[in-house]
């Protein structure tokens, strides 16, 4: 299992320079875990696509969907007190350390293309495109 920043599974479902990468990712490990935070973040992702005119609000609905049932059973809380401190530690934002402390929390990996997680955190976080 591996823990997916909201920005892997854009790359997934909305064609781009890094869609191939996570097909590829997908198909070598198919269990993706995520905090329940990533719902919010995708459909955030999702209605700037949409207001852009690059998806229909009915594709980013349907995208939603799609996602949510690709990670049904892999969704987790994370421990306030954990978020604070690596957020406290790092420059990242509280949303971005809740996908670090998740994968802790598994004893997994981070993927991301999170500058930021990915400087902070080497050990938790590995770039997609290194994958």
């Amino acid at each position: 299992m591996i823990v997916v920043d909201s920005n892997v599974l854009a790359y997934l479902y909305l064609p781009g320079e890094y869609t191939a990468a996570a097909e590829a990712l997908l198909e070598q490990d198919p269990e993706w875990a995520a905090p329940i935070l990533w719902r919010s973040e995708f459909r955030n992702i999702l209605l700037g696509y949409a207001r852009r005119k690059a998806i229909s609000f009915e594709q980013a609905n349907s995208l939603q969907r799609e996602a949510e049932s690709l990670l049904e059973g892999s969704e987790f809380e994370v421990d306030s007190l954990i978020v604070f401190e690596l957020a406290r530690d790092s420059d990242c934002s509280a949303y971005d350390c809740e996908f670090v402390a998740l994968a802790m929390k598994l004893d997994s990996k981070l993927v991301t293309m999170d500058k930021k997680l990915l400087r902070a955190f080497p050990k938790h976080a590995i770039a997609l495109s290194a994958v």
